[in-house]
């Protein structure tokens, strides 16, 4: 699934997506680090799992989205 990050402090490695739809999903530590991810800047596309539903939606992977996921079409 893609999104678009919308926070995200380097202290904590912590912070929130946009869905598509405009809701915003946060996510922890865990979730960043098992992207592989270094930094991640306000707006930029990511690729997400999540799981979970309603206002117990979490993100468990993020990383760049950098070629059409396959799962997207």
């Amino acid at each position: 699934m893609q999104a678009t990050a919308f926070t995200f402090d380097p202290a904590t490695r912590a912070g929130s997506v946009l869905l598509d739809d405009g809701t915003p999903v946060p996510f922890d530590a865990a979730a960043f680090d098992a992207g592989g991810l270094r930094l991640l800047r306000p707006g930029q596309r990511v690729r997400i799992r999540t799981e979970g539903e309603g206002g117990a939606r979490r993100v468990v992977f993020v990383t760049l989205q950098t070629f059409p996921d396959p799962a997207d079409h």
